[in-house]
């Protein structure tokens, strides 16, 4: 073996490496060529706006870098969505941030755009953080109109949240820095103050080229539209600038000047390093082997801070009350160990039975009870199957945990380290059951199913179908359509597919993991109010 071969990494530093490399491509944005013609112009990426803004030193916390990942081949791709995002912290104010990226066709929104932006108008409206838009954009991506622009979840709902926003009291800026065009054109005029840059900054509803056809106007960008017609004619902007960094200078002042609101008052002390190093993760996670899940907590939680929840009772859940950087939390994770039940029987890691069950929902009544915010660590196959379960009652003890999950009032945070199949996905807080935040390790799969059940139910209808039509079906051709279900299954399950569709926020560095959730729970902080806990009706 040669010696790079020797050093080659492995397991889940590997699959960090392969995560970091596809980074580094998506934040090219649209690639060398159109940063240079940005740069020709004096303007900053997306990407250095944001670093301009935020403060030195702070956390910025990306959202949806994965959106639109090899959805858009034909179109010549959309890294990120054409849209830089994400929380983080502006003149000491936890905010959100979503810059449009013109080097990626303009600026144009695409359909993963529009579910983007959506998105993250949602993290604002969850959790009554200040919004500020920095805007760029060339409008809708015309050869994809119709899967962006008519529907309830589509690029004109972003206006209705501007809109509802506002009733809220959720401060919205949008600083003008390129094209803002067509229906785009309400965004910054819905928001509270905006702001624009000179020579660079354009609003209005139709171009100089479409003006010149509908009505035969000859009309220059900046006379239509620029930054000294909308603060001194048409009175539509507030402030006009010679440059993008004294733009966003002028955001971060009227951001030092928001009045202070309520907090939820959640609970937080000093905080403790963990017990492990976070690296240790990497040691600890084996996901084909199973690991025992306090393990992978004690390398997330405050020191000595794990306090379990019926520790010898439906042992495939661990639940326990912790700490996570001084916040306290609430815990709900898979066990991926084999553990004996309070029956002496052996029970699969990471399948969720009847008493694992009963018990997580009860302890998320606690919770919500206590206020305390909870956080799901997903490793999960599914619930358990077969005649004893059945008759035991496992659709009656599961339907009592996604009852308790889908009506918890308090912020939930899921980090999905494995598997996420089926019916696990939902009870375990997926993306259906609104958790404030979402994010995956690399090693996470999400899915119906396992690949290998998947795939050998598909091919059993597969070959009947073509039995049916009375052609012959060897072995070989069997393992063949096997292996080719399988292998296109499979690449369904890929955390990247599930990101490129914002199925979770983001694919993060397991090491991350406290930091990701410590933020998320001082975002969550922001909401001063929540909804009378009730769940309603189910059977015990």
């Amino acid at each position: 073996m040669i010696a790079n071969e020797q050093m080659k990494p492995t397991g889940m530093d590997a699959l960090v490496n392969e995560r970091n490399k596809r980074l580094q491509k998506i934040f090219e944005g649209g690639g060398k060529k159109a940063t240079a013609k940005q740069k020709e112009k004096g303007k900053l990426t997306a990407r250095e706006r944001i670093a301009y803004l935020i403060d030195q030193n702070s956390t910025f916390i990306e959202i949806g870098a994965f959106a639109g990942w090899e959805m858009y081949e034909e179109q010549g791709s959309c890294p990120a969505g054409g849209t830089v995002a994400g929380v983080g912290y502006v003149s000491g104010r936890q905010c959100v941030i979503v810059a449009n990226d013109q080097t990626v066709k303009a600026g144009a929104w695409f359909p993963i755009t529009g579910k983007k932006n959506l998105r993250l108008q949602e993290i604002s409206m969850q959790n009554n953080l200040p919004v500020i838009y920095l805007v760029d954009s060339a409008g809708v991506f015309l050869p994809m109109q119709d899967e962006i622009f008519p529907d309830k979840e589509h690029f004109g709902r972003i206006f209705y949240n501007n809109a509802q926003m506002s009733a809220k009291g959720i401060v919205q800026i949008a600083a003008v820095m390129g094209a803002c065009v067509a229906g785009g054109a309400y965004l910054p005029i819905m928001s509270d103050e905006t702001l624009m840059v000179e020579a660079q900054g354009s609003i209005f509803l139709a171009g100089p080229y479409l003006v010149k056809a509908a009505i035969g106007e000859d009309v220059d960008t900046e006379t239509l539209g620029g930054a000294v017609t909308h603060t001194e004619i048409s009175g539509i902007a507030d402030y006009k600038f010679k440059t993008e960094e004294d733009c966003l200078d002028q955001v971060k002042k009227i951001m030092d000047k928001l009045g202070k609101k309520s907090e939820a008052g959640f609970d937080r002390i000093e905080s403790k390093e963990p017990l492990r190093k976070a690296k240790e993760i990497y040691d600890v996670f084996q996901a084909a082997k199973g690991y025992d899940v306090v393990d992978l907590i004690d390398c997330i939680v405050d020191e000595g801070s794990l306090d379990q929840y019926k520790e010898d009772y439906g042992k495939t859940i661990v639940c326990g009350y912790a700490r996570i950087d001084g916040w306290a939390v609430g815990i709900v994770a898979n066990q991926r160990k084999i553990v004996k039940s309070k029956k002496g029987e052996m029970q699969m890691g990471g399948v969720i039975y009847n008493d694992s069950a009963d018990k997580a929902a009860r302890f998320i009544l606690n919770c919500n009870q206590k206020k305390i915010p909870l956080v799901f660590l997903q490793d999960v196959t599914g619930f358990m199957v077969g005649s004893r379960s059945e008759q035991a009652g496992i659709i009656k003890d599961g339907a009592k945990l996604v009852n308790a999950v889908a009506n918890s009032v308090v912020p939930k945070i899921t980090i999905i380290v494995g598997n996420s199949y089926g019916a696990g996905n939902y009870a375990m807080c997926g993306k259906a059951y609104d958790p404030r935040f979402i994010y995956a390790w690399p090693t996470a799969k999400i899915a119906v199913m396992g690949g290998e059940q998947a795939a050998k139910t598909l091919l059993q209808i597969q070959v009947a179908a073509l039995k049916a039509k009375g052609q012959t079906i060897t072995p070989e051709d069997e393992s063949r359509l096997l292996n080719e279900i399988k292998s296109r299954y499979e690449k369904q399950t890929l955390p990247y597919y599930a990101a490129a569709r914002l199925w979770v926020d983001d694919i993060i560095d397991p090491v991350d993991t406290r930091k990701v959730i410590s933020e998320g729970l001082a975002a969550a902080n922001h909401q001063p109010q929540m909804q009378e806990f009730k769940t309603g009706v189910f059977q015990v």
